[in-house]
This record gives C-alpha cells, structure tokens and sequence, in this order.
C-alpha cells in the first residue's frame, strides 16, 4: 500500500505543479507536506530537514547525517532522490546555504505553511532575493483530491474509528469522570488500529454546548447528554475523525427534539454532496432546517473541513467558500446545535465520488441512549 499512497510519480507531478503555480521551487520541512510528496515521516528537529522541488532539474533530499538512515528506510529512499546528508560537526556547517546554492538564482520559493518561523526566517536570509510565498499553491491541487489509495487510507481510517464508538457506550456511566472516560477511549483509539491520538473530546451536560471542551473533571450523571468527537492517525499517516452524541438514561425532552432536527441537517448536507456543487452549499444544507427550527444561533461553526494526512486541511465545508467539489475531496459533514445546558453534534467523513458521496463513518447516527 505504500507504493501506491506515495507514488514514485508524485515527485513529477509536484514539479509541474511548481511550474504551474509560478513558482521557483518548494521547500518542504517536516509536516504532512512532506509525507505526502516522499513518504517520508520526518521529525520536526532544530537540525534542518528539507526536500528541495525546483520548478526545473532534480530534486534534493537534506537531511542531518544521523537522519540518514531513517530517511534512506522511508518511502523517500527507493524513489530515486538524491538525499544529502549535512555534517552538524563540520566547521561552518549551513544547511539553508546549502539549499540555497542548489537553488541558485530563483524568483520565488513556496515555503511549507507548516515550517517553523526559526526555519523561515534563515531561508529568508538565505535566499535574499527571492519572493517567499506558501507552498500550498503548489501542493494544495494535488492534496485536495484524494487518489483511490488515500481513499482506501480514509476507509480504514473510519472504520477504525467506528469501531472506536462501538465501544463507547460501555464506557458512559454516572459516577465516572470526563477525564476517565477520555482515558479509555484513548487506549481504545490505539487498540483499534491508530499509530497516534489525535484529539478526545468527552463533553457531557452543560460541556457538551461546547464544541472543542475536550475533557474535564466533571462526574457523569443520569439525563446527560454527552458529546464524543475522537480521532487519530493511522499507521497510513491517514486520519480519522467521527462524532456521536450519546445520552446517559432519559435525556430532556428539548435535548431530543432538537436533536432529531441536528440528524435530518446532517442527513441533508451529505445528500446534497456530488461533484460541481460548491463547499458553502453543503454548509447552507446543514444550515438550512436547523435555522427553520429556531436553532440557526446555536449551529456557530462552520459544516466540515477536509481531511488526509492532516485531520483539518482544504477543502473547508463554510459559507464563503466557493470551492466546486470534485471527485475525491474528502471532508467532514459535522453540523451541531448547541443552545445550553446541553448540546449535539453528529459527524461523518465524507467523499465526493463521481456520481454523489461516500460516508466512511457507518457507526449509527441516531441518538445513543445508554441505560444501566
């Protein structure tokens, strides 16, 4: 699977799109970035690691020489790049020099949006003359549209997940803490197939109207509400990222009527998705019945953002973007609706396909009640 998440051809394809963009070259340190075009998982290190695109000739792999044998065994080692090893010891040693004078005289230089300002600022001194720009314009054509391998990373990814949620109602009891429930559900991420944790929200009651609460030392109790958004990143370097909402016993009867109207909008914002629709129809889909229902202040984020090797990236499902959706944008479908003292939210990983949309996430999407 490696071969064909991270193609040997991924190299060409990033150097027309150099070129395409106006660019000089890129510079790629550290990030997703770089995993995306080498396969090569670096650590983000004080010492310099940097994979050189020139819009013209052959690109350049520098790493610290005690990194070399990581780099030699990653994906970025049977693709044929030249990789350069720089000597921290040697007297004088400069790796942005280096970069610089295999550049030469170049007009614009697309930096990583990830790369660290000590590691932006010496590349600005390094290279005077050039205009530095982002080298998303570069990379973002290419990483907004998944390939059927990163596809087949997301499914994983979701299905791992899911199985995640599928343990969850085991863990919701009255008398155990938001923190304790995070802590389980943590090593459950990693049980089912993830190589890190990404975020653990466990938002129960009154937290549960805040979207990003995370955990806390709050003690479960009888009538709660509780929102768990979770989520990793695969051995793949693919992420997952899946909401429900659960209800400890009987939960209001404000809190289920709303909530019926939070699953009819999540239920129409993945319908509306196919290719040459825009990203803000499928957040004025979500929007649409919940603020019919009176609720339309108490849905205040944006519907989805797109996922990949990072868990927030392009495309962003918000108004205001007119992005037209094609056939392998991959993103979350997550309204909610939070008026306090409680609060839902339902979220799903979609992709665009060429006739409508996939939803990675098939845990149930009603709402779980969790009686003792």
């Amino acid at each position: 699977m490696t071969d064909a998440l991270y193609p040997p051809q991924r190299l060409k394809l990033v150097r027309d799109s150099v070129r395409a963009a106006g660019l000089g070259a890129v510079l790629l340190t550290p990030g997703p970035d770089l995993r995306y075009v080498t396969g090569y998982d670096a650590k983000q290190l004080e010492r310099l690691t940097c994979l050189a695109v020139p819009a013209y000739g052959d690109p350049a792999l520098f790493v610290p020489r005690l990194e070399l044998p990581a780099a030699q065994a990653s994906p970025a080692g049977s693709l044929g790049l030249e990789i350069v090893a720089w000597e921290e010891t040697a007297p004088g040693a400069d790796p942005f020099g280096m970069v610089a004078r295999m550049l030469g005289n170049v007009g614009a230089v697309g930096l990583s949006d990830q790369m660290w300002a000590l590691f932006v600022l010496k590349f600005r001194d390094a290279l005077p003359s050039a205009r530095l720009a982002l080298a998303s314009a570069a990379l973002r054509p290419l990483r907004i549209r998944k390939t059927a391998a990163e596809v087949e990373a997301l499914r994983e990814a979701g299905a791992a997940i899911d199985r995640v949620h599928a343990r969850v109602p085991g863990y919701l009891r009255p008398g155990l803490t938001e923190r304790a429930v995070g802590s389980v559900i943590t090593e459950a991420i990693l049980a089912e197939g993830h190589a890190t944790v990404d975020f653990v929200i466990v938002a129960s009651g009154p937290n549960a109207a805040s979207p990003h609460h995370e955990v806390s030392d709050r003690v479960l109790r009888e009538g709660d509400a509780v929102v768990v958004d979770i989520g990793g990143t695969m051995p793949s370097g693919y992420c997952s990222d899946s909401t429900r909402t659960y209800a400890i016993g009987e939960p209001p009867a404000e809190f289920t009527a709303y909530f019926k109207i939070l699953r009819d909008a999540q239920e129409a914002a993945c319908a509306a998705v196919r290719p040459g629709v825009t990203a803000e129809s499928i957040d004025a889909a979500a929007r649409e019945p919940i603020a019919a229902a009176g609720y339309g202040p108490a849905f205040f984020h944006r519907t989805g953002h797109g996922i990949g090797l990072e868990p927030h990236e392009d495309p962003y499902i918000v108004a205001g973007n007119g992005v037209v959706l094609e056939p392998g944008m991959a993103f979350s479908v997550e309204p909610g609706i939070y008026p306090g003292p409680h609060g839902a939210r339902i979220e799903d990983i979609v992709v665009c396909t060429a006739t409508g949309f996939e939803r990675l996430n098939h845990a149930p999407r009603e709402l779980l009640v969790v009686r003792g």
